[in-house]
């Protein structure tokens, strides 16, 4: 039995991944179509799009009652962005480089945001309450975001927002069949992909006897993780360095303002203990060492050689193998 749930993880996972992909896919070249701007599809659509797996499988998570997956799952995947995902691209890249626009806005931005989840989740519950604050910030950060890009939106090109998931499109002014049939495919992949992940989670933590936050932090997060692997990995060996940790920065924001804020305003979410015990640790350090290296404005590979080695033993840990 417990092989035949594993199973189903696995495949729902790829259903998650490909369902992402495929409505990232339609939704670009619909935006284009519709004459939206390059900032626009590029940051909002393509940028958000890498973190639909996470948003969709913690919505699922609070209507199939486990209210401890949302935490984990955000936890688990932006400390999988930071170690595994930047320390896969720096090794590939053989070094990124953080420029001074990263510095000066995305760093603090980032300390900012996980520091007000911290202060939320401090008490290992996350009220009604606590998700409005959440996805407040997540506003106030969206518009301000925005407005700094506005003064220079025009002289943006797709190809450089647009992380190297899919080929950029040239703009269109029709909507195709293809494009819609593309777009409901990709949806309906995220609805029943969550759904079934969420159904093999239940099923392989009572049959293991461990709780669904501690699959979350570690299998959830890092299958949902894995469509920032491909964008970064790719960004770093094209030498797009400010996609390659853009794409992490706005993921990471995401993660711990919407993907934890939009399943609280439904029920209260809950930090299991292995989630607040070790979870929590590691997504403070990971956070501060990335600022860090981000701060001295080069990440080498020896840096990345640590930080998969730091995911690793986090990973190990987790499953209590050390």
């Amino acid at each position: 039995m417990l092989t035949i749930w594993i199973l189903v993880f696995i495949v729902a996972i790829i259903a998650l991944i490909k369902g992402a992909d495929w409505l990232l896919d339609s939704a670009e070249k619909i935006g284009f179509a519709l004459g939206l701007s390059s900032f626009i599809v590029g940051v909002i659509i393509v940028g958000l799009g890498t973190s639909f797996p996470e948003l969709i499988s913690s919505i699922a998570a609070v209507i199939e009652g486990a209210t401890d997956i949302p935490a984990a799952n955000a936890i688990g995947s932006n400390i999988a962005n930071i170690l595994l995902v930047v320390g896969l691209a720096a090794i590939v890249g053989r070094r990124l480089i953080v420029t001074k626009n990263l510095i000066d806005l995305d760093l603090p931005l980032l300390a900012v945001t996980t520091g007000i989840f911290l202060v939320v989740a401090w008490d290992k519950t996350i009220n009604l309450t606590e998700a409005i604050i959440l996805l407040a910030t997540y506003l106030i950060y969206f518009i301000y975001t925005i407005k700094e890009a506005d003064y220079n939106d025009d002289n943006i090109e797709p190809s450089d927002i647009i992380p190297p998931i899919i080929e950029a499109p040239k703009k269109s002014n029709k909507i195709t069949i293809k494009d819609i049939v593309f777009l409901i495919l990709g949806l309906l992949s995220l609805i029943f992909g969550a759904k079934f992940l969420i159904d093999a989670v239940i099923a392989i933590s009572a049959i293991l006897n461990i709780a669904t936050g501690v699959i979350a932090l570690a299998a959830v997060a890092f299958g949902t993780s894995l469509p920032e692997v491909i964008v970064s990995i790719k960004a770093a060996m094209n030498k797009k360095y400010e996609v390659a940790l853009g794409n992490i920065f706005g993921s990471n924001i995401f993660n711990i303002l919407v993907v934890v804020g939009i399943p609280g305003l439904f029920k209260t979410l809950t930090l299991d203990t292995q989630t607040f015990s070790l979870g929590i640790p590691m997504l403070i350090a990971s956070t501060i060492l990335f600022v860090i290296s981000g701060i001295s404005k080069h990440i080498h590979i020896w840096e990345g050689l640590l930080y998969v080695l730091l995911y690793a033993l986090f990973i190990a840990k987790i499953f209590a193998l050390i």
